[in-house]
């Protein structure tokens, strides 16, 4: 069984990783079908999502950064939407500590910060004196120009050294080990050859010290493995997914939370 503790409570899985289901209330996310509201955050309770994780900021590449009002009139809605019904935990896809602290107010759970702690001096601190879990990911660049000089060969030394150093800043803040996740940052500043070495390497993170989630929903990298757009890549994911639990990820960030629960209830089933 895997274990996350939040600040005020602890969650598990029988599962082999957490499913974290990707809900943008912004207007030009990648995948359009991620974009919405309350009306999403429901389905994506109902087809099995451990986690939700939204985001007002859209990362994907090209895009540009928004205010901290904006990002604020974005998320705090549908937290409160959410939260007269359901308790499922929810992570906030920020960089910024203001607004993660309106979003801890109206009963978010967890940071899922791209920029691991470094756009924000105050987000460390925030984030220990509150006891919450913490996302650190790694990127190159800012999303604007991220794929304009990317990482390929050595990927893994590269990102591997970068998220064992925010995370033993974390810890230098008061961030509880057992609350940090790394995330290698799939398509962040980087090419195929990148991206294929560091899910292959998944479970070599930091030396296992801490949760690792892997974030490969119809990526890129997916389409140019199979050749598909971004509307047919749902059987490149799970199988991605998939070998990214067997080789050592913990956590599964995904648009199609149905689907990647069912897989996952297979290979529960199956020895390895």
């Amino acid at each position: 069984m895997l274990s996350l503790a939040l600040k005020d409570r602890t969650i598990h899985t029988e599962l082999p990783a957490f499913v974290m289901g990707i809900l943008n209330v912004t207007p030009d996310s990648f995948f359009k079908e991620s974009r919405g509201g309350i009306e999403r955050a429901f389905k994506l309770i109902e087809d099995g999502a451990d986690i939700l994780d939204l985001g007002a900021e859209s990362s994907r590449p090209g895009s540009l950064y928004v205010s901290e009002e904006e990002e604020m009139n974005r998320l705090l809605p549908v937290i409160r939407e959410i939260r007269k019904t359901s308790d499922i935990p929810i992570s906030i896809d920020t960089r910024k500590k203001n607004v993660m602290k309106a979003a801890l107010e109206e009963g978010a759970d967890i940071l899922n910060d791209i920029s691991a702690l470094e756009d924000d001096d105050a987000m460390a601190d925030f984030c220990a004196e509150q006891k919450i879990p913490v996302i650190l990911m790694h990127k190159k660049g800012v999303p604007s120009s991220m794929q304009n000089d990317v990482v390929s060969t050595g990927a893994f030394s590269v990102v591997n050294d970068y998220l064992c150093k925010r995370a033993e800043y974390a810890i230098s803040k008061g961030i509880s080990s057992d609350k940090i996740i790394v995330d290698p940052g799939i398509g962040f500043g980087k090419d195929l050859t990148a991206n294929v070495e560091l899910i292959n390497n998944v479970g070599k993170l930091c030396d296992k010290k801490y949760m690792i989630l892997m974030a490969l929903s119809r990526k890129t990298c997916i389409g140019e493995m199979t050749g598909e757009p971004v509307e047919s890549r749902l059987s490149g994911t799970l199988c991605a997914d998939i070998l990214s639990v067997i080789k050592g990820a913990s956590m599964v960030r995904v648009h199609d939370v149905k689907e990647t629960v069912d897989t996952l209830k297979v290979l529960s089933y199956i020895s390895i």
